[in-house]
């Protein structure tokens, strides 16, 4: 896809990020890979994002991702396939590149590492690793990668294909302030961890879409909620967000990392064998196993 393509994709519908399975040596598992994004690209997704956060991206070795983009593109038919990136700038270029050359249509760049950076290093940054591809770029606006409106405005003046803009800040005034100048410029999309949560907040502020990180495993309520909302269907919203995502949310609140801990979770009990977690992230419980159990089964299963 050109950036253009992607951008209009982007913005077309709700978007998710599959997990990646580890097999029982802990390296990448191809073959339930390939089943579980096959299952997912039967449902309206209308991008999903290889190697992302959900993807526990911060814990692959970059010569992994290539592997992760060529099996979701193998599996996902017509799905847009958007792979992670992200590190130090030398890092992040080298894995554009070989997502872009192993069929990527497009790069969500995720925070650099580490350490906070003044607002031209952020521009230096960005704009190296939109320069590295011809694919579109989207940047992730959260915890030490905080671009401001001027800076964003700069790199759409610099950057062709610069099409996207994802905030997992939840700095309301801020991301107003970047849609209302930038227009239609960029997609923007809500990616506050259970973005649901947000999702009205963010749907005021001109975000049309967001990515649904519990997509993984009861994708069917997650495009129930999309649906409902963009209707304006707000007796559904609030009757799903009280009996599924308000509970979901006490289970991920009860230990750090479990915003993918609890969704890889999930997606085992729905019968893909992904494997635990890397470190330094942690699995759920037995006990909280069980909560999420039945949490899945009281919200019914797709």
């Amino acid at each position: 896809m050109d950036p253009q393509e992607i951008k209009a994709a982007l913005g077309a519908g709700l978007l998710s990020f599959p997990v990646t399975p580890f097999g029982a040596d802990g390296a990448f598992n191809p073959d339930v890979y390939r089943k579980h994004v096959g299952w997912l690209s039967e449902f309206p997704a209308t991008a999903l994002f290889a190697a992302g956060g959900t993807g526990e991206f911060f814990s692959l070795a970059p010569a992994e991702i290539p592997e992760i983009v060529r099996t979701a593109k193998e599996a996902s038919g017509d799905v847009p396939i958007v792979s992670g990136c992200g590190y130090g700038t030398p890092m992040a270029v080298e894995i554009a590149k070989s997502a872009e050359a192993a069929g990527a249509d497009g790069i969500l760049l995720l925070p650099h590492y580490l350490i906070d950076a003044p607002q031209d290093g952020l521009y230096a940054h960005v704009k190296a690793v939109c320069d590295s591809v011809a694919i579109g770029v989207m940047v992730y606006n959260r915890d030490n990668a905080i671009l401001q409106a001027d800076t964003l405005e700069k790199l759409c003046e610099a950057c062709p294909n610069l099409v996207g803009f994802k905030d997992g800040s939840g700095d309301i005034g801020l991301v107003r302030q970047i849609t209302a100048r930038m227009g239609d410029r960029l997609t923007y999309l809500g990616g506050m961890p259970t973005a649901e949560l947000f999702a009205d907040a963010y749907l005021g502020a001109g975000f049309t879409t967001y990515s649904s990180a519990v997509f993984n495993f009861v994708p069917a309520l997650a495009i129930d909620f999309y649906s409902a909302l963009r209707a304006g269907n707000r007796a559904r919203t609030e009757q799903i967000l009280n009996d599924f995502f308000y509970p979901f949310m006490e289970i991920r609140s009860r230990r750090k990392g479990y915003a993918v801990s609890a969704i890889k979770a999930g997606v085992r009990l729905s019968g893909y064998d992904v494997g635990p977690v890397r470190s330094p992230l942690s699995d759920l419980t037995e006990e909280e196993v069980g909560m999420l159990s039945d949490l899945v089964a009281r919200a019914g299963k797709p």
